[in-house]
C-alpha cells in the first residue's frame, strides 16, 4: 500500500501549506483529500509535488506492505 505520511512531514517542514498548494499551485482539494486518505494519485501529481516542495519522491510517498494489497 502506498502511504503519504512522508508528504505530511515534508509539507510541515516547507513554507507551503495545503492552502497554498490549492490556491497558488492549483492542486485540487480532492487531491489533498486523497493524500489524507492514502488513495491513489497520478505520477504527474507526484511529480508536481516533488517540484513544488523541491524534494524527492520518497519524501512524498512510501510503500508499506499491507494485507489489503491486491493479490498477484
Amino acid at each position: 500500500m502506498i502511504v503519504y505520511q512522508p508528504f505530511w512531514e515534508t509539507l510541515k517542514e516547507s513554507p507551503e501549506t495545503t492552502y497554498t498548494l490549492i490556491k497558488n499551485h492549483h492542486l485540487s482539494s480532492s487531491t489533498v483529500d486523497k493524500l489524507r486518505k492514502n488513495k491513489p494519485i497520478t505520477t504527474t501529481t507526484l511529480n508536481d509535488l516533488c517540484r513544488i516542495l523541491n524534494c524527492r519522491i520518497e519524501d512524498v510517498a512510501e510503500y508499506v506492505p499491507s494485507d489489503n494489497d491486491q493479490i498477484l
